[in-house]
C-alpha cells in the first residue's frame, strides 16, 4: 500500500508524517502522535467520544481519514489547556462535575469549544441541541449542560476582560 504524506497543524504544532490513505484520523492522532485522549467508543460516528476540533468545527475523528486533515489546524483535549492552567471549558467541567468516568468528556469539550466559539451566550435548549450527538453514559447530561453554561460565562468574563485591558 502506498503511504502518503501529511502535514498538519495539533496542539498548535507542525506535524509530518507518513501515513497509509486508510488511516483513521483518530488513530493517527493516538498511535502516530501519542495524544490518548482522544477516545474511540463507536467507531462508527454515533456516539461523539472521538471528537477533535478541526478548522473550528468539532469532527467525528474515527470518520475522517488522516490525509483528510492535509492542511488543517486541529485541537485535540491535550490541546486546550494553556501549560498546567485548564482551559475556561476543561475548569468547568471540573467545578461542575461534569465528567463522571471521562470517557465521553474529550468529545464533549470538542463539541463545546465549537459551541462556544459560535455562541458565546447559548441558552440550556441551544446546548443540549449542540451536545446531542454525544453519548453520555454517566451523567444524565444536566452537569454537563452546566459546565458548558459556566465555562461561556467563564469566557464571555475573560474576554470582556481581556477588551478592556488599556493597550
Amino acid at each position: 500500500m502506498t503511504k502518503r504524506s501529511i502535514e498538519l497543524t495539533v496542539n498548535g504544532r507542525l506535524r509530518k508524517a507518513t501515513v497509509p490513505p486508510r488511516m483513521l484520523l483518530s488513530d493517527f492522532i493516538r498511535q502516530e502522535l501519542s495524544l490518548p485522549g482522544t477516545h474511540v467508543g463507536c467507531e462508527h460516528g454515533v456516539c461523539g467520544s472521538c471528537n477533535v476540533v478541526v478548522n473550528g468545527q468539532a469532527v467525528r475523528s474515527c470518520l475522517m481519514f488522516a490525509v483528510q486533515a492535509e492542511g488543517a489546524e486541529i485541537t485535540t483535549v491535550e490541546g486546550l489547556a494553556q501549560g498546567d492552567a485548564l482551559h475556561p471549558i476543561q475548569q468547568a467541567f471540573w467545578e461542575e462535575h461534569g465528567l463522571q468516568c471521562g470517557f465521553c468528556t474529550p468529545g464533549m469539550l470538542a463539541t463545546a469549544q465549537e459551541l462556544l466559539a459560535q455562541n458565546p451566550d447559548p441558552s440550556d435548549d441551544e446546548i443540549r441541541e449542540a451536545i446531542s450527538g454525544n453519548l453520555c453514559r454517566c451523567t444524565g447530561y444536566e452537569f454537563i449542560i452546566s459546565a458548558i453554561r459556566s465555562a461561556a460565562a467563564k469566557l464571555r468574563e475573560a474576554n470582556t476582560e481581556t477588551t478592556l485591558q488599556p493597550v
